[in-house]
Parts: C-alpha cells; sequence; structure tokens
C-alpha cells in the first residue's frame, strides 16, 4: 500500500508534519478533511507491503483480554498508540502482538482505530469493529471496550462450558474405538488361526464369530479402501457445506436432531440476544446492528429471520413481529423483545435473554453429561461382548469336541 508524506494545519492553527497508509491520495486527503484537518501538502514516498494480513486466527481468550488491558488503559487517559505500543509488548500471543504493532502504526499514521482493526478481519469480526467504530464515533471508545470485553468473556465462558461437557463423552468414544479396533485386527486373528489350527472351518463358527471375522479381514485387508473412502467423504463433504445450499441444508438439520438440536437453538438464541443486546447498548444503529447480528449467529436460518426482520423494520415494522411469524424465536423471546421495544429498555431486556438461556445451556449440558456416560458404559459393553461371546463361542465348541473324544476313548 502507498505510504504518503503529509503537511496540514490542525483545528489551532499549527502545521503538523507526518506520515500515512491509504490506497490513494484522494482518499488520504478526503480523512483528514473528514477529520477537520486542512491538507497543505501530500507526497507519495514509497509503496509498502499490508503486514499482517495473512496471520492466523487469534484464540478469543487472548482478544478478551487485550480487549479488558485496552479499555482500562484508554479510561486512564492514555493515548490510542501509547496503549498500543505497550499491549504489543506485553501480550504473549505472537499473533496478536503483530497484528497490534500494525494497528499502532495506522493509528500513528492517521488511520482511525476501528478502520485500522477493520484490515485484520481474520482477528476481529463485524461486531468488534462495530463497537469500536461505535465508541469512537460517540467518544466513549473506553466503554464500547468494556462492554466488548464483557461480551467476548461471556462468548469465551459459553464455549469452554460446551467444550468441557462435550469432552468426556469424545474420549469414552475414541477409547471404545481403539479398543474395538485393537482387538479386532490383533487379538481376534490370533483366535482365528488357534481355531483353525485346531482343524475348525469357516462353516463351522457360529454366525457372531462369522460376523467378527469378516469384519477383521476387511478391517486388515482393506484398510486403504477404508482410506480412501473416509478421505473423499471428507472432501465431498467440506465440498458440499462450502455451498450456500449445504450451509443451509446442514444448519436446518441441526435445529431439527433430537435433544442436541434444541440445545443448538438454544445456544444460536443466547449468541442472537447478547450480540444486539450488547450492541445496542454501545449506540449502535438497529439496522446495522441486525446485520451484524445475522452474521454472528451461528446458523444460516435464525440469521435469515434475522436478516428478514431487519427488511421489515426498514419499512416501519416492530422488531418483534417478523421474528415471531419466522418460528425460530419462541414466544417468551418475542414477548421481551415487544416488551422492551414498548418500555425503551430492549437492549436490557435482550441480556436478560441472554442470561436464561445460557442458564438453559449450562442445565441442559449437565443433564446431557450425566445421561451420555452410562448409553456410552453400556454401548462399550455391548460392543466388547459381542466380540467375547463371538471368540468364547468355537472355544466352547472345541471345547465339547475335546470332551468327546475323551468319552470315547474311554468307551
Amino acid at each position: 500500500m502507498p505510504v504518503f508524506s503529509y503537511t496540514f494545519r490542525d483545528a489551532s492553527g499549527a502545521i503538523q508534519k507526518g506520515t500515512a497508509e491509504a490506497d490513494s491520495e484522494e482518499l488520504l486527503r478526503k480523512r483528514f478533511e473528514e477529520q477537520g484537518f486542512s491538507i497543505l501538502e501530500v507526497e507519495m514516498l514509497r509503496t509498502r507491503r499490508t503486514r499482517a494480513r495473512s496471520t492466523g486466527k487469534v484464540k478469543l481468550t487472548n482478544l478478551s483480554l487485550f480487549c479488558r488491558q485496552f479499555s482500562t488503559m484508554v479510561d486512564a487517559g492514555v493515548s490510542l498508540v501509547r496503549c498500543l505500543d505497550v499491549l504489543g509488548q506485553q501480550t504473549s500471543d505472537a499473533k496478536l502482538r503483530r497484528i497490534i504493532a500494525d494497528i499502532g502504526e495506522r493509528v500513528e499514521g492517521g488511520e482511525s482505530l476501528s478502520r485500522a482493526m477493520q484490515r485484520h478481519p481474520r482477528t476481529f469480526s463485524n461486531l468488534f469493529i462495530g463497537l469500536v467504530r461505535a465508541g469512537e464515533v460517540g467518544g466513549v471508545l473506553e466503554e464500547s471496550l468494556q462492554r466488548l470485553s464483557h461480551f467476548l468473556e461471556k462468548d469465551v465462558e459459553l464455549r469452554r462450558k460446551i467444550k468441557s461437557a462435550v469432552t468426556y463423552p469424545v474420549l469414552v468414544i475414541i477409547f471404545a474405538l481403539a479398543i474395538v479396533i485393537a482387538l479386532v485386527v490383533f487379538v481376534v486373528p490370533e483366535f482365528i488361526k488357534l481355531f483353525r489350527d485346531l482343524g475348525m472351518k469357516y462353516e463351522d463358527f457360529p454366525t457372531a464369530t462369522k460376523i467378527l471375522i469378516d469384519t477383521s479381514n476387511f478391517i486388515t485387508q482393506r484398510w486403504w479402501a477404508i482410506l480412501i473412502g473416509l478421505v473423499l467423504f471428507l472432501l465431498v463433504w467440506k465440498a458440499f457445506v462450502s455451498t450456500q445450499f449445504g450451509r443451509r441444508v446442514v444448519d436446518r438439520i441441526k435445529l431439527k436432531i433430537p435433544v442436541f438440536g434444541k440445545l443448538h437453538h438454544k445456544i444460536c438464541l443466547a449468541r442472537f440476544s447478547r450480540t444486539l443486546g450488547t450492541l445496542l447498548t454501545s449506540g449502535v444503529p438497529i439496522l446495522q446492528a441486525m446485520e451484524t447480528v445475522a452474521g454472528t449467529v451461528g446458523n444460516h436460518i435464525i440469521a435469515d429471520a434475522v436478516l428478514e426482520s431487519r427488511a421489515r423494520i426498514r419499512e416501519g415494522d416492530r422488531i418483534a413481529d417478523p421474528l415471531e411469524k419466522s418460528r425460530q424465536f419462541p414466544p417468551m423471546v418475542t414477548h421481551m423483545i415487544s416488551v422492551g421495544e414498548e418500555s425503551g429498555s430492549l437492549d436490557y431486556m435482550l441480556q436478560k435473554i441472554a442470561d436464561f438461556y445460557e442458564g438453559e445451556i449450562e442445565a441442559t449440558l449437565a443433564s446431557l453429561t450425566s445421561a451420555l456416560e452410562p448409553v456410552l458404559i453400556v454401548a462399550l459393553g455391548v460392543i466388547v461382548g459381542f466380540i467375547a461371546i463371538a471368540v468364547l463361542g468355537p472355544m466352547l465348541k472345541v471345547i465339547e469336541q475335546l470332551q468327546q473324544g475323551d468319552a470315547l476313548q474311554n468307551v
């Protein structure tokens, strides 16, 4: 991006000089005019490669801590450039450090904070940038950063609860699969070899043993076909969900899955309420806030309902009516939103809705975890029991044949 040197006259009449990046000289002049400065001279110095655009995604916990510290320093009266310099030095995340350094250079060069953050879309979402921009326009940047920090902390807490609830079942499933594969690939073939050495043929084995033999042979001899099939499935699935139609189909299925569909729905409603409430509290216009919420709610079906509501609001309707007609928002939600609109406390009502659904999510996760534990244990017991029966069946048959042979010899 081109780098320009500039000379301008500030509001007090003093002449200031500096350098800044801009797409063109016209955009740089317009930027200073919007800030009330009179440009005297602009000269292009060089073209500098954009930095940190390809930086990987920053962890949400680090971003939340960055917001909290940033808001504290801004509230204490520290300049933005100084804040960014200090925060860049003390953060332990190398990716975030490079991004903060780039933002600090741009802010020092004359860009607004929100515009500098907008150049890193993988790190700063539309919600993040919208709140920062609202804080800049309203002169309450520290309050916007505090609300943003609180929002991110709530999001981190919700993700942590979901992750902790899912970790145990996933570990049990992985452990069970590892045991089954080890038994089928390594243990079962040795027993089958032993039985065949004792004179047993495939036709002599019980049905359960035949199923186990066929499964073991397929896994050990056709493992490459399983691997190719798995890779092809993942590629096709990735291509399918990358399309707009595929994402909508998957999101609709997520809402329809028994038990887990209701949990996913509650998570989306909590995210919708928390995000919209935070944006409205920060002074973001309702139409812009609804557009931002549609991109962060986490489900395209619910996002369509939000965008439809936004279109109706533009035509003069209330928020609650189109949300209720979409059938994606429960009556309790639309009723509280309607009450909030009538009383002028919509942002407060949305935060209350978010608190309610986050409590519901925590209770649902606790009950699901308690219910899944015995189900997984029973499923693992059934699988291991089937393998044991399939192995013990022919073993008992061999023992029976040996006993019959001994009886004949005694006769």
